[in-house]
């Protein structure tokens, strides 16, 4: 008898129960890393099983998205600050680094001054860690050995939130999101070398696995803006049922996953005809997409749930995942967390 057959004949009493103990579609060793706002805490989720091994506190002022070193055993979460991008607020001035192995706050950056630090992204052929410092108006570079930053890259533009890098480590796209424009950067010489007007107000950022095109949500109408790299001009338009917001390609390039907070749902758009060709329910206010390295399953954070969306793009099936209140940022380390016994 299939397992999904056997749930339905149990009574719901044992449903919780039986669900703990179902893998996960496509399921794989590592640990999925979830950024929660509201209870400041870094989840490390067993991509296995789907179960939260551990929550480690912030004691900080929300950080808002993480990254894991390309070993998979260190993770960088910056502190934005209390508030939402444009909004009055506290300014975070530093990023934490923990342990993952050990699931403890390792060492810090310094940025020197409240610079609302929000996206890290890391260069795995320099070996470096960009992070937006948006009320600079730059990306930060850091060493992640000596956790010293070592040069910034001007944006020149207002609240460079998200960042997407491409897959050479040359070019850098940053979403600006109250002056709605992305700005390309010069990642080997540190330069900005065009901004591209998108629309009144723009949010979140990716770039395909080709790296031709780079994809950014219009917050003033329900549609993707699709950017060719090559002109570094907008190629064409995505309508959604809703304002879009966080996206990533598949790893073969076919889809582009978009998550539409509005409708509940993530939106397939196939790559070929740039169109929606099916929808995904969600739980509440989807936000970020990140794609599995294997390419198998994609993880969708939904924010007013606490929950993450596992979606296996073999079936386009969702499994529901908890995670912390106001969960965020995702990031993916190679590395099996366990769950930690006290000593007493």
């Amino acid at each position: 008898m299939q397992i999904e057959s056997l749930i339905r004949r149990l009574p719901a009493a044992y449903l919780t129960c039986a669900l703990a103990v179902v893998p996960l579609y496509a399921a794989s060793d590592g640990t999925l890393l979830v950024a929660n706002q509201k209870d400041r805490t870094l989840s490390l989720i067993d991509a296995a099983t789907g179960q939260q091994v551990a929550a480690i506190p912030e004691n900080a002022t929300r950080g808002h998205e993480v990254t894991a070193s390309p070993d998979g055993r260190t993770a960088y979460v910056p502190i934005y600050g209390s508030s939402g991008v444009g909004n009055p607020g506290t300014n975070g001035s530093e990023m934490l680094v923990i342990d993952i192995p050990t699931q403890k706050i390792t060492g810090k950056v310094d940025f020197g001054h409240g610079v609302r630090p929000h996206c890290p992204v890391f260069d795995t052929k320099r070996n470096v860690l960009y992070v937006t410092t948006e009320l600079d108006k730059t990306v930060s570079i850091i060493d992640p050995r000596t956790l010293k930053i070592v040069g910034t890259i001007p944006t020149e533009q207002e609240e460079s939130h998200m960042l997407a890098i491409s897959h050479d480590g040359k070019r850098g796209y940053t979403a600006n999101v109250g002056p709605g424009t992305v700005s390309v950067l010069d990642l080997e010489n540190r330069k900005h070398l065009a901004t591209i007007p998108i629309s009144a107000t723009t949010q979140r950022i990716s770039i395909s696995p080709d790296d031709k095109l780079v994809f950014t949500a219009d917050q003033k109408t329900p549609r993707l803006a699709v950017i060719d790299t090559a002109t570094n001009q907008v190629k064409t338009w995505v309508t959604l049922a809703a304002k879009g917001y966080g996206t990533a390609a598949t790893k073969d390039g076919r889809y582009l996953l978009v998550a539409v907070p509005g409708p509940k749902h993530v939106a397939v758009v196939d790559l070929k005809s740039l169109e929606v060709v099916r929808t995904i329910d969600v739980p509440g206010n989807p936000q970020e997409v990140l794609m599995r390295p294997d390419g198998k399953v994609a993880y969708v954070s939904c924010n007013v749930s606490g929950k993450i969306a596992a979606i296996d793009l073999s079936s386009w099936k969702a499994q529901i995942i908890d995670a912390g209140q106001g969960a965020d940022g995702l990031g993916w380390s190679s590395v099996k967390a366990t769950q930690q016994v006290s000593s007493r």
